[in-house]
């Protein structure tokens, strides 16, 4: 197959102006997609398809499973129970994962992270950010969650039990944040918008938008005097 001749060439598509082997994972991918097109049982065109409406996603799938949890305790109950089947409540399709769902709680708070490699709810968050991804996030919020939690700007208080939660191929965590104060009588779909992916790794907490500063008033421009242009009187 063509991506078995390319790595045998030690050659892939263009990477920062240069060739570079494959990578396992990356041969492994591209083999078995061809393999599957081949075969007839995918198309070229569904593959793009799938991965263009998943580089489109955002996490508002998952923040809409916040925003009822937060409105609707049943629904809460629901989800925490069997992430899988809450999500496929609303319409969101999990195929083959089981997802599970961690509460933030005034005496914890929770974290992600997949230390082999980038194992994410996708189908709910979109595509995982670079860090992410990265090595030192991998290895660090292991060891020293708080203060890489700090670093994003999230200083959790020592009273506060940090969890992290490791993803693997077969199971991916979701948190459910706190819901912020002051958002009494706030629609789902108001709710939904301060739910941020970010919220949903857990590295930050939803936080209510800054009010706008009011433009002050312009002040009335006194009128400019007049320069005296009289030329003295001769006595």
């Amino acid at each position: 197959m063509t991506a078995a001749r390319d790595a045998k060439a030690g050659r892939v598509a263009k990477a920062a102006g240069r060739y570079e082997p494959y990578a396992y994972f990356q041969l492994m991918e591209v083999s078995l997609r061809e393999l599957l097109v081949e075969k007839g049982i995918v198309t070229d065109d569904a593959i793009a398809g799938a991965m263009a409406a998943m580089r489109a996603r955002g996490p508002e799938r998952g923040a809409a499973m916040v925003a009822r949890a937060w409105l609707d305790p049943a629904y809460k109950a629901r989800m925490l129970a069997n992430g899988s089947m809450a999500a496929e409540e609303l319409g969101f399709e999990v195929p083959g994962l089981r997802l599970i769902v961690i509460e933030n709680t005034p005496d914890t708070h929770n974290v992600i992270v997949c230390t082999l490699c980038s194992c994410y709810p996708r189908m709910l968050l979109g595509l995982p950010p670079e860090w992410y991804k990265s090595r030192p996030y991998r290895s660090r919020v292991v060891r020293e969650p708080r203060k890489v939690l700090a670093e994003f700007g999230l200083k959790v208080p020592t009273k506060v039990a940090i969890r992290v939660h490791d993803s693997n191929a077969d199971m991916r965590y979701m948190v459910l944040p706190r819901r912020p104060a002051g958002t009494e009588g706030w629609s789902e779909a108001q709710l939904a918008g301060l739910v941020t992916r970010d919220c949903l790794i857990g590295v930050a907490d939803p936080a209510l938008p800054k009010p706008r500063r009011r433009a002050q008033a312009a002040r009335p421009r006194k009128p400019a005097k007049r320069a005296n242009t009289r030329k003295p009187r001769k006595s």
